[in-house]
């Protein structure tokens, strides 16, 4: 008996983390106190300490990124060194994971001897305060968010995340290859890494080393990118459907008119959910888009077999009256 898999919940990143991660696009730079880069950040929204400049600590976020943007700068740098130092020193005792500068402002002598001696990391980005925030919650997001690892092949369907699951052999990778020779893309094959990101999408992605490739019962190891091009790859994938390949078998209950919603759930998220009986002749590939299209108008409003079930019944009671 298989194990479900169990979610991974993410309460604390290292300094470290974040600065490796938005070193670049968030234009960061340490310019003191390397030694504390392991202290761990346990909240994941960014904190502007401007109340707490002035000694209220009411609510003071102390678990957050410490961000001081110009009025936060434009203060420190209005009242004397020594008064600074005082309250620094009485925000670095609330265990801050770190301090960061925006503008490429300078930061004041007393700021440099404060993160030295409490090893606090002090750091400075070019951007705005405004910019620096939105675009570090985004990165604070991602890496705070639940993930999960699956087993099966995740494709990008004319714009539909689709999840395609089934017990090892059942043909999972040949539909997915038989969808990019149409035109389709390849997200991940074999094991998906999922994440829940805002709360309300599950995003999958294939791990840096695998991506791109392929595991083809008799042909091997597949390379998607060399042989059908880069577009038929794609680094990540909001998932849109799940469907699961069965094994038919003689009695086995099928959906025949699509009616009956059935959901997928993971990481308390629920996916629409489809499983496809495999039957010899059956092209899977053709079944698995025309579900993804099918998913598509679902999200645009349209249902086609309610449309139908409505016709139908119209037509009864025209017929009945």
């Amino acid at each position: 008996m298989s194990l479900k898999p169990k979610p991974k919940i993410i309460d604390s990143v290292t300094v470290e983390d974040f600065y490796n991660q938005g070193k670049d696009h968030l234009k960061l730079s340490l310019v003191a106190a390397e030694e504390g880069l392991k202290k761990p950040v346990k909240d994941k929204s960014i904190n502007r300490p401007a109340l707490a400049l002035t000694g209220y600590y009411k609510s003071f976020a102390s678990k957050r990124i410490q961000v001081f943007g110009a009025g936060e700068m434009a203060y420190l740098k209005d009242i004397k060194e020594d008064h600074q130092y005082r309250v620094l020193t009485e925000i670095a005792r609330k265990n801050v994971p770190c301090m960061i500068v925006s503008r490429n402002l300078v930061p004041t002598k007393a700021m440099f001897q404060v993160a030295e001696e409490n090893h606090i990391p002090l750091i400075r980005t070019s951007m705005t305060s405004r910019d620096f925030v939105n675009t570090a919650t985004l990165l604070m997001e991602d890496m705070f968010a639940p993930r999960i690892t699956l087993h099966g092949t995740l494709m990008d369907v004319r714009g539909i995340g689709v999840l395609i699951r089934g017990e090892s052999g059942v043909g999972k990778s040949e539909c997915a290859l038989a969808l990019i020779e149409r035109g389709h893309s390849l997200v991940a094959d074999d094991i998906v890494y999922i994440k829940l990101i805002g709360e309300k999408e599950l995003v999958g992605k294939s791990s840096d080393l695998n991506r791109g490739y392929m595991e083809c019962r008799g042909l091997g190891i597949v390379n998607i990118a060399e042989l059908f091009g880069i577009r038929s790859v794609r680094l990540d994938k909001v998932i849109n459907l799940v469907i699961t390949f069965k094994e038919w078998k003689l009695g086995m209950n099928e959906d025949r008119t699509g009616l009956e919603e059935e959901y997928f759930e993971t990481l308390s998220q629920k996916v629409p959910h489809i499983q496809l009986p495999i039957r010899p002749g059956r092209d899977m590939a053709r079944l698995v888009e025309v579900a993804a299209m099918i998913q598509a108008m679902k999200r645009m409003g349209h249902n086609p077999a309610e449309s139908f079930n409505k016709r139908l019944i119209e037509h009864m009671e025209q017929h009945n009256s």
